[in-house]
């Protein structure tokens, strides 16, 4: 939740503060206006989940600015699509952030995983890596436990085969697969939870840069696939981590909804 509306609601039920003083505290929420951004503090206490930071088209000061007030009030972070010089940046106004070069994103704050069981990513090749990266990053800031299986595409499809228990343990399966994008049918034969295919952009002329991937994933005859966008890795990771979280007993965002009560009372 945003820090600042938690410490004015829990100040002014405290008695430490007055209406007047906790609506002029209050007068400039929930955004804030950057002279390159408007940033959506209510996200937080609307979504679950602060705003993510896209930094691509944006310069490191720019994202480093917008990722500092993003932390500054929410005590969370994601920044996605990130550059070497937009995680250097935002690091310097965020030491505590974490920067992911293969998943291009940076992190902070984190809570520890649900327990709950494990959303599984299954990239097809090694190619697929960023986009599962950028998936699992997402599912971990989010507070999901997440467990990954890699280069076990429909090539040799027994190596997917030796993984049963870990598919059948999974809460929900995210694949991500280039090329014709078959993986995901066969996950979706296998599995009775959901599963999000990602396509990716990987593979030869033919593939058009994902779209062959994009419409085989949509075109699947198993039933309980859906499928995100053309290397949208966190908007999987974010799909999955949601759906999970529903297997959560006593959630962080419904003790948050109590506090919020409680400090109205």
């Amino acid at each position: 939740m945003d820090i600042l509306l938690r410490t004015t609601l829990k100040a002014l039920r405290d008695g430490a503060i007055d209406v007047e003083e906790a609506c002029l505290r209050l007068s400039g929420w929930p955004h804030e206006r950057l002279p390159f951004a408007t940033i959506d503090h209510h996200r937080a206490l609307r979504g679950g989940f602060p705003e993510v930071v896209y930094c691509e088209g944006k310069t490191p000061s720019q994202a480093a600015a917008i990722s500092a007030r993003v932390w500054e009030r929410a005590g969370r972070l994601l920044a996605t699509r990130a550059s070497g010089e937009h995680a250097a940046a935002i690091r310097a106004a965020v030491p505590s952030a974490r920067h992911n070069p293969v998943a291009r994103t940076i992190s902070a704050g984190a809570p520890p995983p649900a327990a709950v069981s494990p959303i599984l990513i299954v990239a097809a090749g090694t190619s697929d890596l960023p986009v599962a990266e950028e998936a699992i990053e997402t599912i971990r800031v989010l507070g999901q436990p997440v467990e990954t299986l890699v280069d076990v595409g429909v090539a040799g499809v027994h190596r997917l085969l030796g993984h049963a228990e870990a598919l059948e343990r999974a809460g929900v399966v995210v694949v991500v697969a280039g090329m014709e994008g078959a993986l995901a049918s066969v996950v979706g034969g296998l599995v009775r939870v959901p599963v999000i295919a990602v396509p990716t952009s990987i593979g030869y002329g033919a593939s058009f840069e994902g779209l062959a991937a994009l419409l085989g994933m949509l075109s699947t005859c198993a039933a309980g696939v859906v499928v995100v966008n053309i290397d949208n890795g966190f908007g999987a990771g974010f799909s999955a981590a949601r759906i999970n979280a529903l297997r959560t007993e006593g959630r962080e965002t419904a003790g948050e909804s109590d506090e919020v009560r409680d400090a109205c009372a």
